[in-house]
Formats: C-alpha cells, structure tokens, sequence
C-alpha cells in the first residue's frame, strides 16, 4: 500500500477503534455508577452519611473501575468498530488493497497501546489515592474507623515486636494499641497499652496515655517481679508507617506498585506470607497489556461479512469473553494463592491464554 493510503487508512480505523471504546467504558461507567449508587444507599442515615456523600463516594470509586474495566470495553469497542466496518465491507476493500493481516495488526496494537498506557497510569496514580478519599469521606460521614478483620484488630509483627491495633481512623492514626516486645531468646520484656498513636516524621509514632508492663530477668533467665509505669506520652520507632496501614484501606489490587513493593518488602523482613500482595504486583504489570490481547482477539470477527445481526452476536460474543475474562483474573488470583503458584504465573495466565486464542483464530481465518 502508498505511504498515503496507510496513513489514511490507520487514521481512519485508529478513530473508530478509540471511539467506539470510550463509548462502551462511558457506558459501563454509566451502569456500574449507578449501581454502586444504589448500593449505597442503604447506608445513607447511618451517623452523618447523606446522599452527597455517596455520591462522592461512588465518584470516587469510578478510576478503580475504569482500571478494572479498560481491557474488556477495548475488546468489545474493538469488536464493535470491526464489526461495522466488515459489515459495509470496508475490511474487505482495504484487504483487496494489499492491507496485511500484520499492517492491520499493528494499527491496532498502536491504538491498544494507548489504552495501555493509560490503564496503567489510572491504576497507578489516580485510583489509589482516590479510593482511600472515598473511603476516608465515606468513613468520617459515619462517624466510622476502620476495623481490621480479626476481632482484635490488626496484627504486624516488626522485628522482636508484635503489635496490635484495634483500630485505624481514615487519617491513619492509631487507636488502642498494645505492643509486645521480646528479646532474641523470645523472652517477653515489655507490654506497652496506649489509647492512641499519632504518626510524626522519620518513623516516628507519638503513643499517647501509655502504660507499660516491664518484666525483668535475673542472670539465668528466670523471670522476676514485673512492674508498672504509666507515662502520658511516649515515642516509639517503627518500620510500621501510614503507607503499610493503607493496606486497610485499599484492597492490595487497588494499590500503586511502589506501595505494594514497600508492603511486601515490610512482610518479608518479618518473615510473613507476601504471595498476595506478589500476585498483585505483578497483575498490575501485566494486566494493562491485556488490552494488546483484546483488540488481537478481536481482529479474526473483522473478517467475516455479516449483517446487523450478526454484529449484535459479536458483541454479545465479546461481552462473554470480557465476563470470562474478568472472573479468570479472579480464579487464577485465588488459585496462585491456595496452590502456592509463582505469582507471575498466576498474573500472566489468563493473558496467555486469550493470547493463544487470539493466535489460533487470527491462523484459523488465514487458513480460510
């Protein structure tokens, strides 16, 4: 084909593509706002929660589901606006032109590249820091701190301590909290109870109306008497930080990649499971490059000739495959957790497999 013509031609179908996306991820934006809305609102008039407040909420939790949505409104769009064009049978007569399967391949890698890059920047950078916002106004309108899951609260082990926190308000600060704190032959030295703890700069925690449990040993490890100091304020130094805590806030696949690699560095120095927060780290390199795949699936429907029916089917064909997709992520996810799979497998495999099928098909229409 002339330089011209290829031009013409990527602009053209890049248009279509792009715009037939954004209309299906508007659409689902649209249908899952509303009901995340409706969800809501049988939490309005607990404490101080009105209507606006799940409205902003709601508002809030929309880059989340952009980032979660991307790679299936890219497979259905892409559908869509080849569907539409094979059935005017423009397909057709770029293809008699001497357009390669490749040439319309890599126009559409170019147009899912974009999508990519902004999937990743979505997740990244706009829906972590806007999920804890939902949550911190969702939270403070109900007059609400967040609890762990554990009935006694959260637990984090730091080195020779183990800490327990009943609670953590939306603006990361400490309630009830009670450390525990032993020596290398695992002896316990000290139990410290604070009503609050307030994070300072440089790892530092302000723990406020604080009594401590001082038990002592005598030279054969023994234990002796213990006994009881109450100080109103003391400062205590952690590796535990409002970045570790935010793990309460946002699920581990809402988080950024620089949070989840400090979380589970934070878990590995203290010798604890970090194959979730792994499995999450890599599905939030990987799962943006799904839209790579989608729009290569999506191609071999270009290729037949159909009528508006037939174009109906293909996208209720593509909205299964994007339904089926997203409950892969989730299957594998649990799955690399339960059977201890490598976590990049346990990512990457419902990318691979789509990518198989697109290849199969992609050689299946060749063949024809």
């Amino acid at each position: 084909m002339s330089s011209f013509l290829g031009k013409t031609y990527q602009r053209y179908l890049s248009r279509e593509v792009f715009a037939a996306t954004l209309l299906v991820l508007a659409a689902f934006l649209a249908l899952f706002g509303f009901f995340d809305l409706i969800n809501e609102l049988g939490e309005i008039g607990k404490g101080g929660y009105r209507i606006q407040h799940a409205v902003m909420f709601v508002t809030l939790t929309l880059p989340g589901r952009i980032y979660e949505l991307m790679p299936i409104a890219v497979l259905i769009g892409a559908l869509f606006a080849l569907s539409t064009l094979a059935r005017h049978s423009e397909i057709t007569v770029l293809r008699a032109s001497g357009l390669s399967t490749r040439e319309l391949l890599m126009t559409l890698f170019r147009v899912a590249a974009l999508f990519a890059l902004l999937t990743f920047l979505i997740g990244e950078f706009v829906a972590p820091p806007a999920e804890k916002l939902g949550q911190r106004i969702r939270l403070q309108a109900q007059g609400m701190a967040l609890s762990a899951d554990f009935r006694t609260g959260l637990w984090v082990k730091d080195e020779f301590r183990f800490i327990n926190v009943r609670t953590v308000t939306p603006e990361a600060k400490l309630q009830g909290v009670r450390i525990y704190e032993f020596d290398d032959r695992q002896r316990l030295l000290m139990v410290s109870e604070a009503k609050e703890g307030e994070y300072l700069p440089d790892s530092i925690w302000k723990l406020t109306q604080v009594e401590q449990t001082i038990l002592d040993y005598d030279a054969k490890g023994a234990p002796l008497r213990g006994r009881v100091d109450h100080k109103a304020e003391v400062m205590w130094q952690s590796a535990l930080n409002p970045d570790i805590l935010s793990v309460l806030l946002v699920i581990p696949e809402r988080m950024s990649v620089w949070n989840l690699m400090s979380y589970i560095k934070h878990l590995s120095d203290n010798h604890q499971k970090t194959q979730r927060y792994e499995i999450a780290l890599w599905k939030k390199v990987v799962y943006p490059l799904a839209a790579l795949v989608m729009v290569a699936l999506a191609l071999p429907f270009g290729y037949t000739h159909n009528r508006v029916g037939g174009v109906s089917l293909k996208i209720f064909s593509g909205v299964m495959l994007g339904v089926f997709f997203h409950m892969l992520n989730g299957l594998f996810s649990n799955l690399g957790i339960i059977n201890s799979w490598p976590p990049i497998s346990s990512a990457m495999a419902p990318s691979a497999m789509f990518f198989l099928a697109a290849v199969g098909m992609l050689w299946w229409v060749e063949r024809r």
